[in-house]
Order: C-alpha cells, then sequence, then structure tokens
C-alpha cells in the first residue's frame, strides 16, 4: 500500500470518528486543569493544618516544662515539689485542677531528673514529656495502611536548668 492512500484512509477514519471538531475546542478546560489542581491543593493544605498542630502542641508543652523548671529551680528539693512541678506542666496550676493542657496529657507524662551535686542541692534540674503522641486528622499511614507513612509521632519537648539554691535546706 502506497503511503499516500494510507493518509487518504487515515484522514477519512479521522472525519468519520469526528474527532475533527475537537482540536480548536477549548471548552471545558478549565474544569480539566482543576481537576489536576485540587488534589494538589488540598494535599498542601492538610499538610500545612497537621504542621501547625503539631507545633502548637510542642511549643505548648515546650513552655508548659519551661514553666514547671522555673518552679523547680527555686524550690526546695521535696517529693511534694515534684507532684507540684507535674501538676503545674500539666494542668497550667499547682493545685492540678480543671482539665489538662493538651488532650492525652497526664502527670505521668511527665519525668523529672536531678543531676549532679548532692541530693539535696542537685547542680541542674530536667524536666522532660515522655510518651506523648501527637494525634493526626488526616493520618496518612492509617489511610494508606501503611504504618512508615504515619504521622502519629512522640512530642517530647525537655528543659535543662541550674538549680538556683545554693545553701542546703534547713534540717527538719
Amino acid at each position: 500500500m502506497h503511503a499516500r492512500i494510507r493518509k487518504i484512509r487515515i484522514r477519512l477514519r479521522w472525519n468519520r470518528l469526528q474527532f475533527h471538531r475537537f482540536r480548536n475546542d477549548e471548552r471545558g478546560i478549565q474544569l480539566v486543569e482543576a481537576a489536576i489542581v485540587l488534589p494538589i491543593f488540598l494535599l498542601l493544605f492538610g499538610a500545612t493544618a497537621e504542621f501547625g498542630r503539631f507545633f502548637y502542641e510542642y511549643t505548648t508543652l515546650a513552655k508548659a516544662a519551661r514553666v514547671g523548671t522555673r518552679y523547680l529551680i527555686t524550690a526546695q528539693v521535696k517529693t511534694s515539689e515534684d507532684a507540684i512541678a507535674k501538676n503545674i506542666v500539666v494542668y497550667g496550676n499547682p493545685t492540678g485542677t480543671g482539665s489538662p493542657l493538651l488532650t492525652g496529657l497526664s502527670t505521668s507524662n511527665i519525668v523529672i531528673t536531678r543531676t549532679g551535686g548532692t541530693s539535696v542541692l542537685p547542680q541542674l534540674i530536667k524536666v522532660e514529656v515522655t510518651g506523648y503522641k501527637h494525634e493526626p486528622i488526616f493520618d496518612l499511614g492509617l489511610l494508606t495502611k501503611t504504618p512508615g507513612l504515619s504521622l502519629n509521632v512522640d512530642v517530647k519537648p525537655s528543659v535543662t536548668m541550674r538549680y538556683l539554691l545554693t545553701q542546703p535546706p534547713p534540717i527538719e
């Protein structure tokens, strides 16, 4: 078959299918573009929202740990002071009343460590939050059933400060 006859047959088939009318028609192009771009925008929006929530939780816990550490560096070393500091970190008040600063946070998540010096006069005090998990709204690991993509990560800030009292407590 000659190339010229083949071209004519292809053109006739093309005309029979009536695809030629779509060549210069631009109606619906915006709909196609929106269908391509919209999922990308939704993914970016979800990622931004999740990062913002994680950042909020981390900074809230870091500030609470800082306040609890500031309380401990000026207090006498007693077990009751540890309980008060844990209440300050979790509830924002020394009595432990009200609801926690973040949902799912409890005093068992707070670890207080004293290092250096003696037991009644340590050099450093460290308050850290352990075992608190960020609960994402859009969990990619759960949606795709891939644990490696999970956004359910530990939020574990810690604060270390120098103990300010330089004299041992009075003997009772």
